[in-house]
């Protein structure tokens, strides 16, 4: 493995362990509450769509998903490892990409849309697995320092980076909503903004669009490295999978 050495890893990390914060912990008492029963979080309503895929025949080879992994809780701690890197490939592949890989490999379906609400309930589904469990993806280089340097690389017209509002400005208000951290362990997650649930590229890329950016596509080398940078960020924090968010 190609592994940087810890202190190697701590500097490129603006946030130290002790000062992270969830966005759990800056979220409403109501919307903390609707994130910690299962009844009440409509994310939910994905995962019991992934459930039903999860054991349904697709693609030329009339495989499921089943088929190969059995029962779904198999893949417990699976989602505290992505991205990865997948050395036949040559490149990391996020947790949506692995499923898609899955499919196009091995059943012999079509890939699905990174917003396709079949990609996102089997997603929900696999993550849902590791709640609970801290995350633990490997700081492979040379991705890391590129998605270390996209975090603070300015962008778009209005010249701003990822890190000067969920480094330099985290805690404080914007449109009357508090700025996160921007750790990635509940996605994909319920936003209330959104009225349903998405990926962490459709969070990237909204906020690229805020700045005035041309956003990544989502299987680009930026976005995997951005991913893999923030995941190594967020490493040790507990998986919330699927995270409720305003």
């Amino acid at each position: 493995m190609n592994r940087l050495p810890a202190l190697a890893v701590a500097a490129l990390l603006l946030i130290g362990a002790s000062d992270r914060r969830s966005g759990y912990d800056d979220a409403s008492p109501d919307t903390r509450a609707m994130q910690d029963d299962d009844a009440a979080n409509p994310a939910f309503l994905w995962v019991q769509q992934g459930e039903a895929l999860w054991s349904e025949p697709a693609g030329t080879t009339g495989k499921s998903c089943a088929t190969c992994h059995g029962d779904v809780t198999t893949l417990r701690g699976a989602a505290t490892r992505y991205p990865a890197f997948d050395p036949q490939r040559g490149r990391l592949v996020t947790m949506e990409q692995r499923i898609n890989l899955c499919r196009t490999d091995h059943m012999g379906a079509p890939a699905l849309a990174w917003d396709d609400d079949r990609l996102l309930s089997l997603s929900a589904l696999v993550g849902l697995q590791s709640r609970g469990m801290p995350l633990a993806v490997e700081p492979r280089e040379p991705f890391l320092s590129e998605g270390a340097a996209l975090f603070r690389e300015r962008m778009g017209q209005l010249n701003l980076s990822c890190a000067q509002c969920h480094e330099e400005r985290a805690g404080e208000s914007l449109g009357g909503s508090v700025i996160p951290q921007g750790h990635p362990n509940g996605y994909p997650e319920y936003r209330l903004e959104w009225q349903g649930l998405g990926s962490l590229y459709r969070r990237l890329r909204n906020c690229m669009v805020g700045v005035r950016a041309e956003p990544f596509s989502p299987d680009s080398r930026e976005a995997a490295v951005l991913a893999l940078f923030l995941a190594v960020r967020a490493n040790g924090m507990r998986v919330e999978t699927p995270a409720v968010r305003p």
